[in-house]
């Protein structure tokens, strides 16, 4: 794969505050990588200075080859940016707004008329294209925005929280056009959403107090939670206290809860080893019916939680 976003221990300072504290990563052709953490940790300067809308303290980026300090114009020239709030002149409308842009970005003629009505197209807004920006809703001002960062077909795309404001209809149609483009472009996400991970991205960076906790796959980052390959699981006709007897001789498991509302336990393997099999195997072998058993991938907003509050919850 191509290489495409190079970030190497890039800082940012705001007197005696470091908003970003030596982050390094990148991201390759064909890459959705969701840029995680809470708010004020660090998401939306890293991706400005990504963009050249902020000039780091220290560290560099390179977007396509071109370095941001060196060449801003071709980095520009080589990305598309949806930023935090997705401002656009509210006077205009989107059709005006989106030609306007288009002449930025050096269209013109057929190129300039096809390049509008794609994005505008791919955004779906064209029944909004002549009503005042002002006018819009939150989620279609967001798409306009949308719109704007991939008329021009860049290689990259910096998107600050894509589908903030947007319903779930909306939603859904946002992820699928990101889906869509992701073949053939290299692509940052910041998102809240955690639903998003497995949704939309390959690869997740979280961020903390402006340094990185986590650098990994959506697998890796749900497997880091209490709650993987834990199992839960119910038995017909069979007590609870007899159950629980049962369970706690198994030497696979580690540790064992009451099910909130229901008969039945959560437990937990050691080592979060995968269970499942086994323990249907010993269920059976004690001549019991299972009523249910389903095992967990774990849980993404514990894991977030615990990597960004130290373990407070």
């Amino acid at each position: 794969m191509t290489l495409r976003i190079e970030i190497d221990n890039l800082t940012k300072h705001f007197g005696e505050i470091k908003a970003v504290d030596g982050v390094s990563f990148s991201v390759n052709k064909g890459e959705v990588l969701g840029f995680l953490g809470p708010n004020g940790a660090g998401k939306s300067t890293t991706m400005k200075m990504v963009t050249g809308f902020l000039t780091p303290t220290s560290g560099t980026v390179r977007v396509c080859g071109y370095d941001v300090l060196t060449d801003p114009i071709a980095v520009k020239a080589s990305l598309g940016y949806l930023p935090e709030g997705a401002p656009a002149y509210a006077d205009m409308t989107p059709d005006s707004f989106l030609k306007f842009i288009a002449d930025i970005r050096g269209l013109s003629g057929a190129a300039k008329q096809h390049a509008v009505e794609l994005a505008a197209d791919r955004a779906q807004i064209k029944h909004v294209m002549f009503q005042p920006i002002e006018t819009l809703s939150k989620g279609y001002k967001r798409r306009v925005g949308l719109a704007q960062s991939i008329l021009h077909n860049p290689p990259v795309l910096i998107l600050d929280e894509p589908t903030d404001g947007l319903d779930p209809n909306q939603k859904h149609e946002v992820r699928t056009l990101i889906n869509e483009m992701a073949h053939d472009k290299a692509i940052i996400i910041s998102t809240h959403i955690l639903e998003e991970v497995h949704a939309l991205c390959h690869r997740n960076v979280l961020i903390a107090n402006g340094k990185i906790k986590f650098d990994g796959t959506p697998h890796e980052l749900e497997a880091m939670s209490r709650y993987h390959n834990a199992v839960c699981v119910s038995v017909a006709n069979v007590d609870n206290d007899s159950l629980a007897a049962f369970l706690t001789q198994l030497d696979y498991i580690a540790e064992l809860e009451v099910l909130p509302g229901s008969r039945g336990f959560r437990v937990y393997p050691h080592n979060a080893k995968q269970i499942t099999a086994e323990l249907s195997q010993s269920i059976r072998d004690n001549n019991w019916q299972i009523d249910s058993l389903h095992a967990e991938n774990g849980r993404l907003d514990e894991v977030f939680r615990t990597i960004t509050m130290g373990g407070n919850k």
